[in-house]
């Protein structure tokens, strides 16, 4: 199985592969010494991959970054391919955050690495995920790297888009765009690798709007699939001003229960494993470092879990945005699909109940709001002002759809 399976959908592949090509005949120009190398202009030190979330930008990231180093162009098979997957290739170096921001420490630690020759591999190489979360001075320092890029270092950095990350930075990558991936594409992944039911396979692609990460996990969590449909019933059941409170007050709470379940045992952990490695415990004087290390982890712990619940709150935002386009399109008469297939005989009673102008003033506040969250606008009160945006016309009796948007396995 070669390491580009991971990535589904993407004509981008091709492209990728033939610079493979090139970046080995650039190596091997190196070790012959030759100095007339046609292929040098095809592989460069610095790109950018674009696409919506969901989309694969990071794996196929990592992807490319196995085929830089494998002999055979990214067999998936051979130690290289394999440390670079695990995480655990030396020459590969993977930089993210699980908060809000990547800090400027993150970068300054790794530039130096990044200077290096390679050590076992072809290339060094360093993953930047959330690219767009480079703050001024954390994209202050990458550029130093990429202005005098050593010979053998490939910067891969990963952004929803271009126009996401600092022009300095953005001049000097070479970009490579990815489309959300086909919902058969999605689906046969599916069943290549998590082998759900055929329905739920099909039923996960099309739900998630060909974001990969959300389509396995509906197509393994019937838990999860529950929450959407329960996040698919707020538009049903807005009739009063009570009812608005209510569903904005049930998505801040499910949001804050996703992130005590992603961030509590993992907070627990980490903090008695910062304890035990500064010495808490051990005979002798206890280092007056340690408060001080742990209050730092706690800070960033917060800072995650934040970033847990808001992005808990974005796909809840989206799946409804989705659901209105739905709306939009049966109002228009487009002869589509529906994300929201299994839905279809509810969304079609809230098409005929509002008018198109609605439809669109609903998604346009269901968008402000997206942007109101990622600007760190107060998640209550930004849930409650969108419930009572969506409020109008909409239908009282949710109870039509309580069972709807629910897949059931056949295992």
């Amino acid at each position: 199985m070669s390491v580009w399976d991971a990535v589904v959908g993407q004509p981008a592949v091709a492209q990728m592969k033939r610079v493979v090509a090139d970046a080995a005949a650039v190596v091997e120009a190196e070790r012959s010494a030759r100095d007339d190398d046609p292929a040098s202009g095809a592989m460069t030190h610095a790109w950018l991959f674009t696409g919506p979330p969901g989309s694969g930008r990071s794996v196929l990231a990592r992807a490319f970054a196995a085929a830089l180093q494998c002999p055979e162009g990214g067999c998936g098979q051979c130690e290289q391919c394999a440390q670079v997957q695990a995480g655990t290739h030396p020459d590969v170096t993977s930089l993210s955050t699980e908060g809000l921001a990547i800090k400027v420490a993150q970068v300054r630690d790794i530039v130096p690495r990044a200077a290096l020759r390679p050590e076992r591999g072809r290339w060094q190489v360093v993953v930047v995920e959330d690219a767009d979360r480079l703050g001024e001075d954390a994209g202050d320092a990458l550029l130093l790297s990429l202005e005098e890029p050593p010979p053998r270092t490939v910067w891969l950095l990963c952004a929803p888009t271009a126009e996401d990350i600092l022009p300095t930075i953005r001049s000097r990558s070479r970009v490579v765009g990815l489309r959300t991936p086909p919902t058969a594409d999605v689906a046969a992944h599916l069943m290549e690798t998590v082998q759900p039911d055929p329905e739920i396979a099909t039923f996960a692609a099309r739900a998630s709007q060909g974001h990969i990460g959300r389509a396995k996990a509906l197509a393994v969590d019937s838990q999860a699939r529950e929450r959407r449909s329960a996040v698919l019933r707020l538009p049903f059941s807005l009739g009063s001003v009570k009812d608005c409170l209510d569903a904005a007050a049930g998505l801040y709470e499910a949001a804050r229960n996703d992130a005590e379940q992603h961030c509590d045992a993992l907070d627990e952990r980490e903090v008695t494993d910062l304890r035990e490695a500064l010495g808490a415990g051990a005979t002798g004087r206890r280092p007056r470092s340690i408060e001080s290390a742990v209050k730092e982890l706690q800070k960033e712990q917060k800072l995650r879990r934040t970033r847990v619940q808001r992005d808990s709150i974005d796909r809840a935002l989206v799946d409804v945005l989705a659901l209105y386009r739905d709306v939009l399109a049966i109002q228009l008469g487009v002869p589509a699909e529906l994300v929201n297939e299994d839905l279809r005989p509810s969304i079609g009673r809230l098409a005929e109940g509002s008018s198109r102008e609605s439809t669109v003033r609903r998604m346009e506040s269901l968008v402000a709001t997206r942007e109101a969250l990622a600007a760190n606008a107060a998640l209550p009160l930004a849930l409650e002002a969108l419930a009572l945006e969506l409020r109008a016309g909409a239908p009282v009796d949710s109870s039509h759809v309580r069972d709807s948007g629910r897949v059931r396995s056949s295992r």
